[in-house]
């Protein structure tokens, strides 16, 4: 059976959500620069990096990126924007990172974590990112904080792009936010997609965390560098290192 993901992350992702700019990415990235404290020419790899915004605002810093995704369809996308040819884009899963390292750096950006069935499959991810850092390697997670979505969970929302309209409907199940789109256009049958991320706490992160010889240095709240907070934040940020040895 195919997995959600595999599914998800196609041509019509790249309608719904077209809206996310480079210009939100560069703000992000220059934040994330100033936490990660990297020299010039650091080598970075952006795992889960879709479309590419941040791999190449990152490379615009001066650093060497590895974009890595599953998605072809995502992949292309960001070769397009790539006009340059400055990032090594490479497909593959975050479970079972396709090469040694080691990196510099690790960012994993935009809630692309939890996406899997249990704990072992997403701890296993953790534990990539470990396996292809340096020591002293640093890494980003961004997630969102799963109170906040809980708290302010908006059920539907609808809204056109041309003759398309695109309807969402959004859902707590079973330890996950569930959102359920479908594409209604003239013409045509409808389409139907899930995306689904399990509602990890920074509680349940710290556990993961636990035996991957990834320190946790920083929780930030937002790219703003807020404190944390569960009851307030709208991003749960780590920020951490590999410990050496």
């Amino acid at each position: 059976m195919e997995a959600w993901y595999e599914k998800s992350f196609g041509q019509d992702y790249l309608l719904v959500y077209k809206h996310r700019d480079m210009q939100g990415a560069q703000a992000e990235v220059h934040k994330m620069v100033e936490w990660l404290q990297l020299e010039k020419g650091a080598d970075v790899l952006d795992l889960c990096c879709g479309m590419g915004r941040h791999s190449l605002s990152l490379t615009d810093l001066g650093y060497h990126i590895t974009g890595l995704d599953l998605s072809d369809v995502l992949l292309t996308e960001a070769r397009r924007l790539d006009e340059q040819g400055q990032v090594t884009w490479v497909k593959g899963d975050m479970r079972s990172i396709p090469f040694a390292g080691p990196f510099d750096a690790v960012v994993n950006l935009f809630t692309s974590f939890g996406y899997f069935d249990n704990d072992q499959e997403n701890g296993s991810v953790l534990h990539e990112i470990a396996r292809v850092l340096k020591p002293g390697g640093r890494f980003i997670l961004d997630y969102m904080n799963a109170e906040d979505v809980i708290q302010h969970l908006v059920p539907t929302s609808e809204r056109k792009d041309g003759e398309i309209t695109i309807l969402e409907s959004r859902s707590i199940e079973e330890g996950y936010v569930r959102k359920r789109i479908v594409l209604v256009e003239p013409g045509k049958p409808d389409r139907n997609y899930l995306e689904q991320v399990r509602l990890y706490k920074l509680a349940d992160f710290k556990r993961l965390l636990a035996g991957t010889g990834l320190r946790l240095d920083h929780v930030y709240g937002s790219y703003n560098g807020d404190s944390f907070s569960e009851e307030d934040s709208k991003r749960l940020i780590l920020v951490g290192t590999k410990e050496k040895l």
